[in-house]
């Protein structure tokens, strides 16, 4: 009996991880890999566009048994290397809030929303617990955001550092562990550094690289479904 997976990713060039999987099958509009049948979904960029595509896939046919979010991230910390593939554990909505003069204060800081109202817990989204204990033994744990704006100035950082002591940064994350905690579908992301947060520069960021070592990881991850 096969193991269906939904593939969830928000670029063409980010889709290229799982299509170079060593020992993947293309049939038709789908993928296998060993008993794992798997569906791409590219959303494109940001919270709404993964909001819409999810929510239209979701609502379209059967539900997947398992739904992986894989990616690309910018990295805070010195110890989350170019190239490393790392597990986000938990994502918030980083710039949903108000500002008031020069204070950024959450949905739930103002009291606009609950942050331990489902499903949330003290305004974060949290990882599937079962994949959680399974993947933080062979990948580093991060502490992840979510953003509209990726973030490209050193004012913006040292905001976000001093708010929410990020490990990376994503565009689409959080949506992600929204819309299938909601669902009630089983999931979990995997996102591969390929720059550091900070004033941007192309020239520093290694995409290329950091797909290639999130492909690599696939494969890993999807041997232990077999």
């Amino acid at each position: 009996m096969s193991f269906k997976i939904l593939y969830v990713t928000a670029t063409s060039a980010e889709a290229e991880a799982l299509r170079k999987v060593r020992g993947m099958v293309t049939e038709h509009d789908m993928f296998r890999f060993g008993k794992c049948e798997i569906s791409i979904l590219i959303t494109g960029v940001g919270s709404i566009a993964t909001a819409w595509s999810m929510n239209h896939w979701l609502s379209s046919g059967e539900k997947p048994d398992l739904i992986i979010n894989g990616g690309i991230a910018g990295s805070y910390k010195e110890d989350f290397l170019i190239g490393e593939v790392v597990f986000p554990f938990k994502d918030c909505f980083a710039d949903s809030g108000i500002e008031d003069g020069d204070n950024f204060l959450t949905l739930f800081e103002n009291g606009l929303s609950d942050g331990d109202e489902f499903p949330f817990r003290q305004g974060y989204l949290y990882a599937d617990s079962y994949y959680c204990n399974k993947l933080s033994k062979n990948f580093k744990p991060a502490c992840a955001i979510t953003v509209n704006t990726s973030t490209g100035s050193e004012a913006t950082r040292k905001k976000l550092i001093k708010k929410f002591n990020p490990d990376i940064e994503t565009m689409e994350g959080a949506t992600f562990f929204y819309i299938c905690i909601r669902e009630r579908i089983p999931f979990f992301s995997l996102r591969a550094i390929s720059n550091r947060v900070e004033r941007r520069n192309k020239e520093n960021w290694n995409i290329p690289y950091a797909i290639d070592n999130l492909s690599e990881k696939l494969n890993e991850v999807l041997k232990t479904f077999d």
